[in-house]
């Protein structure tokens, strides 16, 4: 039998344990050259995801965090996604965390009056590709986002969804 899950808001003070998962994930597991200096929305969680309308959640397996996922509401009805990880051995569909985290995240949108959503990725993460497009997302080219939305350099796939 599986341990609880449970998926909560986190904050500021949860940042360390944030980037303890990520950064390791981008850079060591997938060698995606992005640096902590290069996200400094880790170390400011309630500023820059609670305080634009979005949010931030972490996904725990028992007492650990296994996983997170945060939306940043960049206006006009749309919300980017950004930071969606989790550990290497909660993945797949034994736990489905991954598809919680953002089913979580789309409730959430419902509610907050949130119609588009848009996210970025890179090339090299090929399951998080496949995961997206099971869950109807659409690739559209870089030209196509909308002008607000907040570009990572790393990126080089992005997608939408209508909801």
């Amino acid at each position: 039998m599986l341990p609880k899950i449970s998926i909560a808001k986190l904050h500021d003070d949860s940042s360390q344990e944030v980037i303890d998962i990520i950064l390791p994930i981008q850079t060591k597991e997938f060698g995606v050259n992005v640096t902590l200096a290069d996200q400094p929305d880790l170390s400011n969680i309630d500023n820059f995801y609670h305080g634009s309308g979005g949010g931030f959640w972490g996904i725990y397996v028992g007492e650990t965090l296994a996983g997170t996922i945060a939306l940043i509401n960049i206006g006009h009805h749309a919300g980017a996604i950004r930071k969606m990880f989790v550990k290497k051995e909660y993945r797949g569909k034994e736990y489905g965390l991954a598809q919680q985290l953002l089913e979580h995240l789309i409730a959430y949108c419902k509610v907050h009056g949130i119609t588009d959503l848009y996210l970025g990725t890179v090339d090299i993460l090929h399951a998080a590709m496949r995961f997206y497009e099971r869950n109807q997302f659409k690739i559209i080219a870089k030209v196509d986002l909308p002008s607000y939305f907040p570009l990572m350099n790393a990126d080089n796939v992005f997608y939408h969804l209508a909801l």
